[in-house]
């Protein structure tokens, strides 16, 4: 059996065994060392949102069964692809690919941001009551396959090789818990940290019911791309502990934190002028 072989038939256990690891870790840090007091029902919230990421889960498994591993093999096997094209040696080629797919990562955040029609389904993520681990797994359905779609576009276009795919999920599933944590880092090692990964300090900014705070801190992994483009915010104005989490206009607990609410919170109200333009401080999102 070659490596590649290997990780297609294992693919699967690799990457739930570093889920459920950092997953543990990041909820026993939580319980032991919270960075901000809870508004809503741990239980409530836990609930819905791991229920929400079991049914995209799901979802995925049925629409996708291949997933983004298989997209790359078949890639491979056909030889599509920029760095198959040019035949790149391996490890440059895997440092590229984690590299190229942060980055169209950041693009489609900005993106969802940007587009009225895919802000309704990003809005799901934002419209959590509080923060913690569970947040980082909350997206619509329909987002998620939308994401899918773009990183079967990504990893063709590029010829990604298979384990960097791996690599790549196992790092961006790590990080979005770690970074969607409701924890702190003492403030000298989160500002060495926040020059290359996202800390939850930075992505706690994103979240914030204000728009020049929610129209910032695009990054899930490296920073790097926030501060190129201009879209960097070092703190929200009200304090880690003291902002709001949350959208303005969606503040029921049963329409954001129940799953019924979540799935349906895409369809409420007009289409709005929200865009990536927004970023003074206004309450308009």
């Amino acid at each position: 059996m070659t490596f590649n072989e290997y990780i297609l038939e294992n693919e699967i256990a690799i990457r739930l065994s570093f889920v459920f690891s950092v997953f543990a870790i990041m909820a026993i840090w939580e319980v032991l060392a919270p960075r901000r007091v809870a508004t809503v029902s741990k239980t409530l919230r836990w609930v819905n949102n791991l229920g929400l990421f079991f049914l995209n889960s799901l979802v995925l498994r049925f629409l996708f069964p291949a997933a983004a591993v298989g997209v790359a093999a078949f890639a491979e096997l056909h030889g599509w692809g920029l760095l198959n094209y040019l035949k790149i040696p391996s490890v440059i080629a895997i440092i590229i690919t984690i590299i190229a797919m942060d980055f169209i990562i950041y693009l489609q955040h900005v993106m969802v941001h940007a587009m009225p029609l895919l802000w309704r389904l990003h809005r799901v993520h934002h419209a959590d009551l509080d923060y913690d681990v569970t947040t980082g797994a909350r997206f619509h359905p329909l987002e998620i396959i939308l994401s899918m779609f773009i990183k079967f576009a990504t990893i063709i276009v590029l010829g990604a090789p298979i384990v960097a795919v791996v690599i790549f999920e196992i790092v961006l599933n790590a990080l979005a818990m770690f970074n969607h944590g409701n924890v702190g880092i003492p403030e000298p090692l989160d500002r060495i940290l926040r020059w290359f990964i996202v800390t939850p300090d930075m992505h706690r900014v994103h979240h914030s019911v204000e728009d020049d705070e929610t129209n910032s801190n695009f990054g899930f992994n490296l920073t790097c791309w926030d501060r190129l483009f201009g879209t960097y915010k070092e703190q929200p104005r009200g304090g880690q502990a003291g902002f709001t989490i949350g959208i303005h206009k969606f503040r029921d607990v049963k329409q954001t934190n129940w799953i019924t609410g979540m799935l349906m919170l895409p369809f409420k109200g007009n289409i709005s002028d929200y865009t990536i333009n927004t970023r003074r401080w206004t309450r308009g999102c």
